[in-house]
């Protein structure tokens, strides 16, 4: 494993999980699993020392190194307790780690492939926090991947097991499986016709919870949502990759085409004008925030899987939404900016993506 990164490469380049493909990426942005896992010898993380959180960490990079499968060899492992805020943000933006971890304390660390297909997150909420994300709506190849991935794991790590409870897990709605299967969904034309309140209504009845971009205490930006599932207590793995993958998702991407396709016939004037409002005031701006950027964007994302915009595709208006936030925006400039300054290099950043020109230098 590689144990240092160039965080101005990785900010340039675009992970797996935002590329614009696999099934239903018009509407599905990625597909996550993730797996909560705890060391049999060591206490949960609330109840560790610093000397604790130590020997987690150096034992399970040490049990990961000793694998010989390529997609740990091949891995990054960045040490996150000496990184910057910009450097851990950057990650965080990513979905490389959570932002429970890049504001925590003491040791811990992140290992990812170079593909940022899959992460190790080591010292979250649980000592272990495996995910693997992929493009679209993919839950199948998901979970063959994650479960591929804790299988060597626990060759070399003997996990927190009870027989009749299963994995145990620092918060009890995730002992069992510790399996929480995730979809981040692109939803602007149920937000625009003002169907989300039916959408969160209908969830809450089947124990799914819709979170914004970054997950738990997320605010919803851009019209994304997270779904996934709310608890793994007393639930199979194949109950809950079929709740997700066979009843939340398709039923909220149905809503969405019906939506979609209800704003196209009825509204297809209106439409295009909010669509093309966005498209100039992120084409001119000289100054503009993230959330209004998001705000834009979203617009633009929708006009193009409608065929609205023609000069652009999916992946392009997705490398903006990640390249325009914070922690990206000042990894490419190269260093730390004020507010005013970030808002003014987003604007020229966004100038030159869309019109191949910008007022201000973008280096």
């Amino acid at each position: 494993m590689k144990r240092d990164a160039d965080f101005k490469a990785l900010a340039q380049f675009m992970g797996e999980w935002m590329r614009g493909e696999g099934p239903e990426s018009d509407i599905a942005i990625s597909t996550r699993i993730r797996l909560a896992r705890n060391l049999a010898d060591f206490p949960f993380i609330r109840r560790c020392s610093d000397e604790d959180r130590l020997s987690i960490e150096r034992s399970v990079r040490a049990r990961m190194e000793s694998l010989t499968d390529p997609q740990f060899q091949a891995a990054n492992y960045i040490d996150l307790e000496p990184l910057s805020e910009l450097d851990r943000q950057l990650l965080v933006e990513r979905q490389l780690i959570s932002r429970e971890i890049a504001e925590s304390d003491g040791s811990r660390a992140v290992a990812f492939d170079p593909n940022e297909g899959y992460s190790v997150m080591i010292n979250e909420e649980d000592h272990l926090r495996i995910q693997v994300m992929k493009s679209g709506l993919d839950i199948k190849s998901t979970w063959e991947q994650v479960n591929r991935l804790d299988n060597l794991l626990e060759e070399v790590i003997l996990y927190a097991f009870h027989q009749q409870y299963g994995y145990l897990t620092a918060c009890p709605t995730n002992v069992g499986s510790g399996l929480r299967v995730s979809v981040m969904l692109h939803l602007p034309a149920l937000v625009i016709t003002e169907q989300m309140d039916r959408v969160f209504r209908s969830m809450q009845k089947i124990n799914v919870t819709v979170r914004g971009l970054y997950g738990e205490g997320s605010q919803y930006s851009g019209d994304f949502y997270q779904v996934s599932n709310q608890v793994t207590l007393g639930h199979s793995e194949a109950e809950l990759l079929s709740l997700v993958a066979d009843e939340v998702a398709p039923q909220i991407i149905a809503y969405e085409r019906k939506a979609r396709e209800s704003l196209l016939n009825n509204n297809r004037d209106d439409l295009h004008d909010e669509v093309s409002r966005a498209m100039g005031i992120l084409s001119t701006a000289r100054k503009i925030s993230s959330e209004e950027t998001m705000h834009h964007l979203s617009k633009i994302r929708l006009g193009v899987s409608m065929g609205l915009v023609e000069h652009l595709d999916v992946k392009a208006i997705n490398q903006m939404f990640l390249q325009s936030q914070a922690a990206h925006l000042q990894t490419l400039q190269g260093g730390v900016l004020g507010t005013a300054e970030r808002h003014a290099r987003r604007a020229s950043f966004l100038q030159k993506q869309l019109t191949g020109k910008s007022d201000n230098s973008w280096n």
